[in-house]
């Protein structure tokens, strides 16, 4: 945890201490999920933070150790890429808009009630990220000894949400268009940022003889006093 980036490491914190606060309140029979989770717009339960605080809230240790494994891998290099403010801002724009992605999925399948929790939309996000900035950097998918590049790897695991999404299997709980909504919004942020906005709108230089003046007093012109 000490050589981590402080944005990474305060993302892993945070969850971590979430999860443990909602663990003991469980235990009294308080569920934060009811307040901090995402409902969807026709659940009666739908607040106008919950696009936000449920990127921190995690069903159990098993779904809080995949999400926190895959920011403790993936997240430093970005971080250190692009520095602690953006990569905060893409991280934040991710799972923001994993949240729109789902509420617009329960809109379009008529679910009137539904919830989801967790940093999920997020890390795809990061995940993306990850495969476009490193896109030859071997990797390696458990029981498979054989390494496939970052690149194909993404392509890969959006495939496999696209598939289980569209499948809608009935003992399927994962928020698989979510994942998708944090890769797609990963990769609108990115293509934003690629833009040459100083190109776009160049800044206005003045000549030389117009940079000059004001600089020397004796350029100005002035009324005698009035004696």
């Amino acid at each position: 945890m000490r050589n981590l980036p402080p944005i990474t490491k305060r993302l892993l914190l945070i969850n971590l201490l979430v999860w443990l606060f909602d663990s003991l309140l469980q235990q009294r029979g308080v569920y934060l999920t009811q307040f901090l989770g995402l409902w969807s717009a026709g659940s009666g339960m739908f607040h106008f933070w919950q696009p936000f605080t449920y990127m921190f809230m995690h069903a159990n240790f098993g779904h809080l150790f995949c999400n926190m494994f895959a920011v403790l891998m993936f997240g430093p290099m970005l971080e250190e890429n692009w520095g602690r403010n953006k990569y905060l801002l893409y991280y934040t724009v991710c799972g923001l808009g994993a949240a729109a992605v789902q509420m617009l999925t329960w809109y379009l399948t008529g679910q009137q009630v539904g919830v989801t929790i967790g940093a999920s939309g997020a890390v795809f996000g990061i995940l993306f990220a990850f495969g476009w900035l490193f896109p030859d950097i071997p990797m390696f998918i458990l029981f498979i000894p054989i390494p496939i590049r970052a690149r194909t790897f993404v392509f890969i695991y959006a495939a496999i949400e696209l598939l289980a999404g569209l499948a809608d299997f009935s003992f399927d709980n994962v928020a698989h268009f979510a994942h998708l909504g944090g890769m797609l919004f990963g990769w609108l942020v990115i293509l934003i940022w690629r833009i040459p906005w100083k190109d776009k709108f160049p800044r206005i230089h003045r000549d030389d003889e117009d940079d000059k003046r004001g600089k020397d007093f004796s350029d100005y012109h002035y009324q005698e006093p009035i004696r």
